[in-house]
């Protein structure tokens, strides 16, 4: 019986993650978390500017979305636009960062509460837990054209 050239353990593996990567997949490399302040805010103009759906990256924001944005102190640990993440209190339910915050924030999040000022302000201020990747194959998600 002929046997093709010997491959090292968990070649299979990586292979796979290869595949899946060249077909646009976000690969997941090792989850942290972090402990962060929670705030909410909503699309309107007295929260943001004249332009309260449009985030700081350049996505549409929607009522319904799933989105937070972060201190720009959490990018390097990868909170990068268009990840996802697990937030504490939200079992099953991942986000996307899409928007980031005042450079005067630190450690911190705001959950995107679409247009829903009273959620947002009975959200208030919270310290959480945010499970998140802090490395990837390739960009978690593709968000919305403009």
């Amino acid at each position: 019986m002929a046997s093709g050239p010997k491959r090292p353990v968990g070649w299979t593996a990586v292979a796979a993650l290869a595949a899946l990567a060249l077909h646009g997949a976000c690969i997941p490399v090792g989850e942290d978390s972090i402990e962060v302040t929670a705030t909410a805010y909503n699309s309107h103009p007295s929260q943001t500017d004249d332009t309260p759906n449009l985030a700081a990256w350049g996505d549409r924001l929607e009522p319904g979305m799933r989105a937070i944005a972060v201190s720009r102190d959490l990018i390097p640990l990868g909170f990068v636009r268009g990840a996802r993440v697990r937030i504490e209190g939200f079992p099953g339910r991942r986000f996307l960062v899409l928007d980031k915050m005042h450079y005067r924030w630190r450690r911190r999040i705001d959950i995107y509460m679409g247009d829903d000022l009273e959620a947002a302000r009975k959200w208030g201020t919270r310290r959480l837990r945010v499970h998140y990747f802090s490395s990837w194959i390739q960009k978690s998600v593709k968000p919305r054209e403009r």
